[in-house]
């Protein structure tokens, strides 16, 4: 029960003010590996602020959103539409402006099988981990590192890396 209590209140002191549009941009992605070398992603991309924030002591905080994007996965000419939403948590320093995200996202494809790779299933899951520089007052540049797999949900799991480059517009 005292764990119980003592989860309650850090949630509760870690209330924010609420849903909010935090930025909204584009990615664009190419693979990391040799496995991978000829995959290319596009998407647009929004983040939402959600309504919990966490002191992490008295210069860094943690900050909860939902990221959703739209976009297209291609290899050789074979396509298929990719949408993902998920968790983000960014740490933020002061007002220093990098940050550092990572995150974990649902996402379907409308095709799991491509020139030289089969995904297995058109159901994958999409973590990643990356940098945001606000380099002006409403844009920030952003990097990031992610990897896509159907997490053994079938028998065929090879997994996708690609390194994502990112442009959006700060609300």
């Amino acid at each position: 029960m005292t764990l119980f209590c003592v989860l309650v209140s850090t949630l509760a002191k870690g209330r924010a003010e609420g849903f909010s549009f935090e930025s909204a941009g584009a990615r664009f992605g190419v693979g990391s590996n040799e496995s991978a070398k000829d995959f290319y992603e596009a998407e647009t991309f929004t983040d939402i602020n959600l309504p919990w924030s966490w002191s992490l002591g008295r210069d860094l905080r943690l900050e909860s959103r939902l990221d959703i994007g739209v976009g297209w996965l291609d290899e050789g000419g074979t396509s298929a539409a990719i949408v993902e939403a998920g968790p983000l948590l960014v740490i933020i320093y002061k007002q220093f402006p990098l940050t550092l995200a990572v995150g974990s996202n649902l996402t379907g494809l409308s095709r799991p099988k491509f020139e030289t790779k089969d995904l297995g299933i058109q159901f994958q899951f999409t973590s990643h981990i990356g940098l945001n520089w606000d380099f002006a007052q409403h844009f920030r540049l952003g990097y990031r590192y992610q990897h896509t797999s159907n997490a053994g949900l079938d028998k065929i799991n090879p997994g996708l890396n690609l390194h994502m480059v990112g442009l959006s517009y700060l609300f």
